[in-house]
């Protein structure tokens, strides 16, 4: 199976543990067999090998979420980086045009897309076995996946098929409706439209050729900040009068909000939190090192980060993103490629961090105009190399560095590091990179 996987999300509606760098979809939410946790990313590339092992899964993201994609998947998935938002259609242009000409996907292979972070069980992912199957069969240009709606939702579209069947043509699409309009639509056979489908790579291809003037999948990543930003449901699926859908009645959650999110937890709390006996449908998500106390809270979600402390109402949860939007904030917690960083403390002239580097893993080797710094090893081994010198580190290990001073540091173990930043301008754009070569 070969399987795009759409990860896009601005980090605000699960404020304070999601940001610009961290989409809920990076959120270690959910309790593994080994008594780990796990973020929604990995939840569902874990099912779908499950499901196929041999499955070719790519990601199709922005810049920001590369480094927590490797992070937390490892080197072993593919990734399409879009230079810049222009919706669904683009994205899912460059992802299948990547296929083609970087990994040497045929035009004849069926393709599924679906998004990174629905909940759902293995039936969803035999499910999309089917549904590849069916698109690279079927005389039909798109199969989708209709789900069959547990209530009459206002914020999904509907799919409304020809007929009760399991595989059924499709007569229409219905935007998100009214409350009322959606009873209509249900009494009628619709289904949600969950943003899930198949197709024949070429089909697609000879779409955005249709679109778009591009030759290849490096062209069109250089004219990338040039298309227009439009859905793949406006751009194509409106448009195509040979579409099929498969039902699917298994479990599926868009984990959207707090309030659905906490639904699909396996445990009230998560990190640090103790709820007393009076407490009813509370759940809490800690990623503080300091415990969390509810007493006699009912329908509540408190969730606590470097970012902030949320104290909410389940149902009012929903409605957090324009207060999030008042914010003004450095990010203070991301996982990269490399390992993570923490903002422990921040000062006028000062700002404290602590970095957690990957075995095998090293910062860039770079200098700082206007900051000096101060490096404590507080766990791993490693090495450190200041202005060109290379000298092994370990725990209790002070290094200082000046202004102007080249330094990096990298890991033999996981090395974990409390960085100080001491001067008048502390900024991320204060940073010279270099290569460096052992004499």
């Amino acid at each position: 199976m070969n399987i795009i996987l759409l990860s896009g999300g601005s980090g605000q509606r699960l404020w304070p543990l999601s940001n610009e760098i961290r989409s809920k979809q990076f959120i270690k939410i959910f309790h593994t067999a080994d008594g780990g946790l796990e973020s929604m990313v990995q939840r569902v590339c874990r099912q779908i090998r499950e499901v196929d092992p041999e499955a070719q899964v790519t990601i199709a993201t922005s810049k920001s979420q590369v480094s927590a994609i490797y992070s937390q998947l490892g080197q072993d998935v593919g990734v399409s980086v879009e230079p810049c938002r222009r919706d669904t259609f683009p994205a899912i242009v460059l992802s299948v045009a990547y296929l083609k000409d970087v990994l040497g996907v045929a035009e004849d292979e069926p393709i599924v897309i679906c998004p990174v972070d629905p909940y759902v069980e293995t039936a969803y992912f035999q499910a999309l076995q089917a549904l590849c199957d069916r698109a690279g069969e079927s005389e039909a240009n798109l199969v989708l996946m209709g789900i069959e709606p547990t209530y009459p939702s206002e914020k999904y579209g509907y799919i409304i098929p020809e007929t009760a069947d399991d595989l059924s043509r499709v007569t229409m699409f219905r935007e998100k409706p009214t409350k009322e309009a959606a009873e209509e639509y249900i009494a009628k056979g619709a289904l949600w439209n969950g943003g899930v489908f198949a197709f024949r790579l070429g089909y697609v291809l000879k779409r955005a050729h249709e679109l778009i003037d591009f030759t290849d999948y490096e062209d069109l990543f250089q004219k990338y900040d040039t298309l227009q930003k439009i859905s793949f449901d406006y751009a194509v699926v409106e448009k195509e009068p040979a579409i099929e859908v498969m039902r699917f009645a298994g479990t599926w959650k868009d984990l959207g909000t707090w309030n659905t999110l906490t639904e699909a937890m396996d445990s009230q709390c998560v990190g640090q939190g103790v709820l007393n006996d009076t407490c009813e449908n509370v759940h809490v998500v800690n990623e503080l090192n300091v415990p969390i106390l509810c007493m006699g809270l009912k329908n509540m979600v408190v969730a606590a980060s470097p970012e902030g402390i949320l104290v909410s109402d389940k149902e009012q949860s929903s409605y957090i993103k324009p207060y999030v939007n008042q914010f003004v904030q450095r990010v203070m917690f991301a996982e990269k490629s490399w390992g993570s960083f923490r903002v422990l403390d921040v000062k006028d002239h000062s700002m404290t961090i602590k970095v957690t580097l990957n075995p095998g893993h090293g910062m860039n080797y770079h200098s700082h105009d206007f900051r000096d710094e101060v490096w404590t090893v507080i766990a791993g081994e490693g090495r450190a190399i200041l202005d060109g010198v290379e000298r092994p580190v370990k725990p209790g290990d002070v290094l200082t560095m000046q202004a102007g001073c080249k330094h990096t540091i990298l890991a033999d173990t996981e090395l974990q590091v409390i960085e100080v930043q001491i001067g008048a301008e502390i900024s991320v754009d204060d940073k010279h990179k270099y290569e460096y070569r052992k004499d």
